[in-house]
């Protein structure tokens, strides 16, 4: 059975870049604390109690990928296209989040239980991306988000809010067969 992504259409491609616009969505998100590997940890596992059942009519919702992590020490700083923007949390705050299944609207999705888990409508957006494969940690995500920038700083692309980390697959999976990207928020 095939996990639901986001639906996107890519505007422009030029490996492993892409710019993408992607349909509103509708998200599942928690605030967690630690560092970005225990953060993704403890967020994925309040997220997926609620899809699991944790919520308000007992329903479970289909599992979608990708589980995506963002930064909250940098939320109030402005993005520096110039300089590398720090993954790894000084003050170790961490959004972690979910897409959720297509079927749903904000008045049809089941309400979660835990009140740490919060559902949230995303406008359609367009976003840059770099994907990248292996494994993942903090250097290799602000490696990417390096990277990231200075393509778009080529292209005179300008970004909005704070750098996203993507991952795709679940922790068994193979290193070479999985699918990590960063993405950052352009504007308009």
């Amino acid at each position: 059975m095939a996990t639901e992504e986001p639906k996107y259409a890519v505007l422009e491609k030029e490996p492993p870049f892409e710019i993408r616009s992607y349909a509103p969505m509708i998200i599942a998100e928690v605030q967690v604390e630690g560092d970005l590997d225990e953060a993704s940890s403890q967020g994925f596992r309040l997220i997926a109690a609620y899809i699991f059942g944790q919520n308000q009519v007992s329903e479970k919702i289909a599992m979608t990928a990708p589980v995506i992590v963002e930064d909250q020490s940098a939320k109030s700083e402005k993005i520096a296209m110039t300089a590398p923007v720090g993954i790894e949390s000084n003050a170790g705050k961490w959004t972690v989040s979910f897409v959720m299944p297509s079927e749903y609207s904000m008045e049809t999705i089941p309400k979660p239980i835990n009140p740490q888990v919060q559902l949230r409508q995303i406008p359609a957006i367009k976003k840059a991306v770099i994907g990248f494969s292996g494994f993942y940690n903090s250097q290799k995500v602000a490696e990417k988000t390096l990277e990231l920038e200075r393509w778009m700083k080529v292209r005179h692309l300008t970004g909005t809010g704070t750098p996203n980390f993507a991952r795709y697959n679940p922790p068994w999976t193979l290193p070479f067969m999985r699918r990590n990207e960063v993405m950052i928020t352009l504007r308009d």
